[in-house]
């Protein structure tokens, strides 16, 4: 059996433990095998026997192997179908991501409630799972304990997953607390141009961190008890490096004030969840905090993420693009105002409810119906900020959204390197959308949309404004590998089939 297969094999594997909620221990007890083994199993590197695989697939109620099943994952979409109903938003994949590496502060038992089952997520927890953190999802697979070691094995890191996810850079802030020297592989993620990790670095030097970058890692030392003796001002109001400043500041004794921070709701989610670690965070929603720091946190904590803003705006835009009536409930309205505001301008019909608690007991949800609507181009041009304006990953949602109104719309998407240049793909389906220039685009409508078969574009939001397009093109489409789309969303053709979309899962023979 070629190497090649055996990988694919071990990823399938793991792709269906994860699935069953099960650990590599446990699969390894009901194999009667162990651990070791089980790791070898999925990283591909082990025969393996077809009486193996079957014991496997037996194990975990799953056909590992079968025609159609080893390739990419494809979406076949059959177009030009109203949604109607009632739709739950879930939570949110930035706060997931942020709180798991956050669980590093923790010597304690975190558990997350309702955790997004996306492949981002999974990523970090095979990182984590292979530095010695102890991981299962409890609760019919709907929450995630957290149990760290006392000491992490840095050296077995998985550094495959660790590249395929730009979280990983969230790891600096609580590890710069744990040892004296460690190494990172360089963050993945998104193809949205270069990113440089600078800002981050200016914050964290203050924490005693250094940083030298050689052949794909990042070679870690770090000063044992250095803090900031002055305010931090971030050169960057980034979401990820606000994080990682709240995270370094966390467990630092003493007090930290970080200006010029993030107020995003990731950031939001974070510090309530260092709140629940007795650490005391003041100006939350704002753009300084006040971090007061605790050296040894060992807590057992419970802690429920906020609802997902930017999956409620893909929804809500593929009520728009569809020409339909539904229901979305349990959108975090205080990071929606602006997006609603200017399709308010733009003519949508809609009405809301009350304002109630999320879960965490702070974010305010509103259940938000959308109806079929005459829009019209909008007189300004639509352009993110940071919270509280547009946020930046619902600008692409505005490329479809501005393909169906009448006029013309321009989209600043400002912040990213190229990834104004993937939301052109729309014209692949009828659209009519010209590239200025690496950030500029000018959108013409309304469209007639019409059915296409073509490659995911390589960056998350981009991706799905293409689904939903497929989803308003009369006729069958065809979305290849759409492993980006399920970095970041939990089921999404599935929950939008619920609601009367037609899409298909399938892969190649």
């Amino acid at each position: 059996m070629a190497d090649d297969y055996l990988v694919r094999i071990g990823k399938l594997i793991r792709d269906a433990r994860q699935h069953r909620g099960w650990t590599q221990a446990q699969l390894a007890e009901a194999l009667g095998t162990s651990q070791s083994a089980v790791n070898r199993i999925e990283r591909g590197n082990q025969n393996i026997s077809l009486e193996m695989i079957a014991r496997i697939g037996e194990a975990l109620d799953s056909e590992i192997v079968s025609l159609g099943y080893a390739g990419p994952m494809h979406l076949r979409v059959v177009g030009g179908r109203r949604l109607s109903g009632s739709i739950d938003v879930k939570t949110s994949k930035n706060a997931c991501v942020a709180l798991l590496c956050a669980s590093l502060l923790n010597k304690g038992r975190t558990v997350l409630r309702r955790v997004a089952r996306i492949e981002e997520v999974y990523r970090l927890l095979e990182v984590l799972n292979s530095i010695g953190v102890r991981t299962r999802w409890v609760n019919d697979g709907k929450d995630l304990e957290i149990v760290p070691p006392a000491q992490l094995d840095m050296d077995s890191m998985d550094a495959e997953a660790a590249r395929r996810t730009r979280s990983i850079i969230m790891f600096l802030g609580p590890l710069l607390h744990r040892m004296d020297h460690f190494k990172l592989p360089y963050a993945g993620g998104c193809d949205l141009g270069t990113r440089t990790i600078e800002p981050h670095m200016i914050a964290l030097r203050r924490f005693g961190l250094d940083i030298t970058a050689t052949e794909g890692i990042y070679h870690a030392v770090v000063e044992p008890s250095t803090g900031p003796s002055r305010p931090i001002v971030l050169t960057e109001r980034g979401d990820t490096v606000t994080e990682n400043a709240l995270l370094a500041a966390a467990r630092h004794d003493g007090v930290s004030v970080i200006r010029n921070a993030s107020s995003n709701y990731m950031v939001q989610d974070l510090c309530f969840f260092l709140e629940a670690l007795g650490v005391r965070v003041d100006g939350v929603g704002t753009t300084t905090l006040t971090v007061h720091g605790v050296p040894n946190i060992d807590v057992d904590v419970d802690y429920s993420p906020s609802e997902d803003p930017v999956e409620a705006m893909s929804l809500l835009a593929a009520a728009v693009v569809t020409g339909s009536e539904l229901t979305i409930r349990r959108v975090p309205i205080e990071f929606l105002e602006i997006e609603l505001a200017v399709l308010e301008e733009m003519g949508l019909d809609h009405d809301r409810t009350g304002e109630y608690e999320a879960d965490n007991g702070r974010t305010r949800l509103v259940d938000l119906t959308v109806r079929p609507s005459k829009l019209e181009a909008p007189i300004d041009k639509i352009h993110p900020m940071p919270f509280p304006g547009l946020n930046i990953d619902n600008v692409p949602f505005f490329a479809a959204i501005a393909a169906v109104a009448q006029g013309q719309t321009l989209i600043h998407d400002w912040v990213y390197d190229n990834r104004a240049i993937y939301l052109t793909d729309l014209n692949r389906l009828g659209g009519r959308l010209q590239l200025l220039d690496p950030h500029r685009v000018l959108v013409e409508g309304p469209t007639r949309w019409r059915a296409a078969e073509m490659m995911c574009p390589p960056a998350l939001r981009p991706a799905v404004v293409v689904l939903l397009a497929m989803m308003a093109a009369e006729g069958t489409s065809v979305l290849r590998n759409v492993y980006v789309i399920n970095r970041g969303y939990e089921d999404l053709a599935e929950r939008l089939n619920s609601v009367g979309a037609q899409i298909e899962i399938f892969r190649d023979i």
